[in-house]
């Protein structure tokens, strides 16, 4: 029965080489994704760019995937395509190549749409790839894939000390390599995904009953749909503000140079990376619920304490919010998905999508703000964000989603 509720049936135990191909896959997207970012102050100095036009790039590119990322995962689930993976690496390349040629501000706005456009295609279908190579470790399974995408996140603005800031905007040429390498390997996951039992399945009849899951009603179910996407509006703002203004923040206000600035943002990103990886399996043990909870809501010490903090403690509160905060949104999605069964590439579309539009309009409204004010504003503003996190309370008990 449920098999028949379910358009793509995972497996029965966990296929841990397919698991790291895509983490790995993830870790090469993302770092080229991160280039833009760890550009920023590149591009400030040598187009002479506002904070609302570094705002603009970023939301270029995630505006592009988050409108994109759902219509991906929604087709996914009638008709899963297993070759669009390498493809979607195609598009990054392409922006890459154009990121690293751009002399204006329009053709890098062109470039990091193209690359939006590559996030679009390999997330949601990878994703789909994680949750059938899960067996009955999905938190797990998410966190290996995500982790991937955390580690390459946090490369960023290690590039941007050892080779933007010396060799400059052109540096980005180097991560061509990285792209052939992911079409490779895509091409290989691919045919692994091409050989499960992806077809769709005619839907079950069932029974009205007054409600689509045991223990919770239609109306349940669209109401925590809507407490998550909340959350990741919570989490996702933050961390835009982080990965695009903390940088300037200890530059303006500590005098620290570009270089060091981003050892500080490489600690906060290998931080999430660690929450991220670390998040999944406690939350098979101990429940999605109650680490979404802490994930969030546990973030707000330590963000509200940072803006304040001298630049030692400063650089131990950011690691500690990165860590803290990021242990939530693998397991988002996975309860998503277990709110949602059969809707697998949907849910993940979905919500990474609304991860990078809320990003991108997050950076985007921010940069606007800095400014109209201050750098030093932004970081007291969003600090108190995590707060927010405190709705995850009302979110249905892991024992009725699972029923």
């Amino acid at each position: 029965m449920a098999k028949a509720q379910n358009q793509s049936a995972p497996i029965q135990t966990t296929v841990f080489p397919i698991l790291f191909a895509i983490s790995i896959v993830h870790l090469l997207n993302d770092t080229m994704q991160s280039s833009v970012s760890a550009l920023f102050p590149i591009l400030k100095d040598s187009l002479q760019l506002s904070y609302t036009q570094i705002g603009m790039i970023a939301l270029a590119m995630n505006v592009t995937a988050s409108l994109i990322q759902p219509l991906v995962g929604y087709y996914a689930d009638i008709r899963p395509r297993p070759y669009i993976l390498p493809i979607g690496v195609c598009f990054t390349l392409v922006g890459v190549v154009g990121l690293a040629l751009a002399p204006y501000y329009a053709i890098i706005l062109f470039a990091v749409i193209a690359m939006g456009i590559g996030s679009a295609i390999f997330h949601p279908e990878s994703s789909r790839v994680a949750y059938l190579a899960a067996g009955a470790r999905r938190g797990l399974a998410q966190s290996i894939f995500q982790v991937g995408g955390n580690i390459g996140s946090a490369l960023g603005p290690i590039m941007t000390a050892v080779v933007f800031v010396s060799i400059g905007q052109f540096g980005v040429i180097w991560l061509t390599f990285a792209a052939i390498i992911a079409i490779i390997i895509q091409f290989n996951v691919a045919r692994w995904y091409s050989r499960q039992d992806i077809r769709p399945r005619p839907k079950a009849k069932t029974v009205t009953t007054g409600s689509s899951k045991a223990g919770l009603t239609p109306a349940q179910i669209s109401w925590a749909i809507v407490i998550l996407v909340f959350l990741v509006f919570t989490k996702h703002v933050y961390m835009s503000g982080i990965t695009s203004y903390y940088t300037f923040f200890l530059i303006e206000d500590y005098g620290v140079t570009v270089s060091n600035a981003q050892w500080f943002l490489f600690a906060f990103l290998v931080a999430s990376a660690a929450g991220t990886f670390i998040g999944g399996p406690l939350a098979d043990r101990y429940g999605r619920r109650n680490i979404i909870w802490f994930s969030i809501f546990g973030t707000a010490p330590f963000s509200i304490m940072l803006p304040y903090a001298n630049l030692f403690w400063s650089g131990v509160l950011c690691v500690c919010a990165g860590f803290v905060l990021s242990s939530a949104f693998s397991i988002i999605v996975v309860y998503a998905q277990e709110l949602l069964p059969g809707k697998v590439g949907l849910i993940s579309g979905l919500f990474f999508g609304l991860a990078f539009g809320i990003g991108g309009l997050g950076s985007a409204a921010l940069g606007w703000v800095a400014d109209a004010t201050s750098i030093s504003f932004i970081m007291k503003l969003v600090a108190y964000l995590p707060l927010l996190g405190i709705l995850a309370i009302l979110l249905p008990k892991d024992k009725k989603v699972l029923a």
